[in-house]
């Protein structure tokens, strides 16, 4: 792949670091990719469950989709050395190509017979979604002025998270008024326009160099070179740690929004109050990462999270409402942290296997954590579950904390 080019380099230069990375053409074309394809994919997150709540009146088989979108994951390190093989720019327009068409097979499910259709088209979704996220961290690694990554990942995230807040509501709208299929067209819609946007970048490619070992071997590369990395390794276990422990707090929304005394539709406002933490904290990332450094940025916003997670127990407005706004801010900044590190850390031709294994570490705690959750919101005690799970995430943020020897 070729340098940075000037016009990247001179985008480095200016007041506001979020004024600077959107004035940079590349970058403000892969933030744009990534909201339209976003605002899809969490309008489909939420119609496919109803989707099939409708057609069976099933709740499990409803979570069986999240399931199927999530499993690929499992493959994360196998399926991200593909971004290593081929060039990352024409598999990033594959992937979304790809992911349109499967979607439009959705038009075939009508009944209960036909819901293995939609299963497998997930899990398809799903597997190329892992491809693209490879794909495009080590294409943004190359492309974008490495001083502008933080800020760049923190807008990603701003971006994905605010699609998270506006898509779920909207893809409701439209399967409400005009069915599950409509839904499978509106997200195959944004992917084509998603493909426009990467195929506007301008990136020239090498042809990556033919591998010398086989693709296990190559998978294998990429695990071991981020566990030894004494950089790179303690940010992925604080974020798996971290997610892990989300993801048993997940099912207790419900439980304290009964404690609060309210109705199930208040966990909306503490979701939407999570979300723009979220969004705020991601603002802010870049400028953090600099003055912090990735552990400390790191250590402070799991430490928040401990915070937030412990006073959910406390049975008071207030307090719910101001942990949820802290714990959305507190969670993004060890991802942003570990993404921003494997990007800088990584050799280039190691950095599509390397992300996805990231990822994979990073994401699959969470959904084994929510199966956790999902058991001990009916067994244990608010009081002593959140404050426990607040302990165990002041326990990571300490590490972290410390000088690296």
């Amino acid at each position: 792949m070729t340098p940075r080019t000037p016009h990247t380099r001179k985008t480095a230069r200016g007041a506001w670091p979020v004024a600077r990375v959107l004035r940079d053409r590349d970058a403000g074309l892969y933030l744009a990719g990534a909201v339209v394809s976003g605002f899809g994919t969490s309008a489909l997150w939420l119609a496919s469950g109803v989707w099939v709540k409708d057609l069976t009146g099933s709740d499990g088989l409803a979570a069986l989709c999240m399931l199927a979108m999530w499993a690929p994951t499992l493959a994360g390190p196998a399926l991200g050395t593909l971004a290593d093989r081929v060039r990352r720019k024409p598999l990033l327009i594959a992937t979304n190509l790809l992911s349109a068409g499967l979607l439009l097979a959705l038009f075939a499910v009508d009944s209960p017979d036909t819901l293995w259709l939609l299963f497998a088209v997930l899990f398809v979704y799903g597997a190329a979604g892992v491809v693209h996220d490879a794909a495009e961290s080590a294409l943004v690694a190359a492309v974008i002025d490495p001083r502008l990554l933080g800020d760049f990942n923190g807008l990603r995230m701003t971006a994905g998270e605010g699609m998270k807040l506006v898509a779920p509501p909207a893809g409701a709208g439209v399967y409400a008024a005009y069915g599950g299929a409509s839904v499978a067209a509106l997200d195959a819609a944004t992917f084509a326009l998603a493909t426009g946007l990467y195929a506007a970048l301008r990136v020239r490619e090498a042809p990556p160099r033919r591998p010398a070992v086989n693709w296990r071997r190559q998978t294998a590369e990429g695990a071991r070179y981020l566990w030894g990395h004494p950089r790179l390794r303690p940010l992925v276990v604080a974020g798996g740690v971290m997610m892990l422990c989300a993801g048993v707090c997940g099912p207790t929304l419900y439980a304290v929004v009964d404690a609060l005394g309210h109705s199930p539709a208040y966990a909306g406002v503490l979701y939407a109050l999570q979300g723009a933490g979220s969004v705020a904290v991601g603002l802010l990332a870049g400028p953090a990462l600099r003055r912090l450094g990735g552990r400390r940025f790191a250590a402070a916003g799991v430490a928040l999270l401990a915070v937030a997670v412990a006073a959910r127990a406390v049975p008071h407005d207030a307090v719910a409402l101001v942990s949820s706004a802290a714990a959305g801010a507190g969670m993004p900044a060890v991802l942003i942290a570990a993404l921003t590190a494997v990007q800088h850390e990584t050799p280039g031709a190691l950095l599509g296997r390397v992300t996805a294994t990231a990822n994979s570490l990073i994401f699959i705690p969470n959904v084994l954590g929510l199966a956790v959750g999902a058991a001990l919101v009916e067994l244990a005690d608010l009081r002593l579950l959140l404050p426990a799970l607040g302990a165990v995430l002041l326990a990571t943020a300490v590490p972290l904390a410390r000088r690296p020897a």
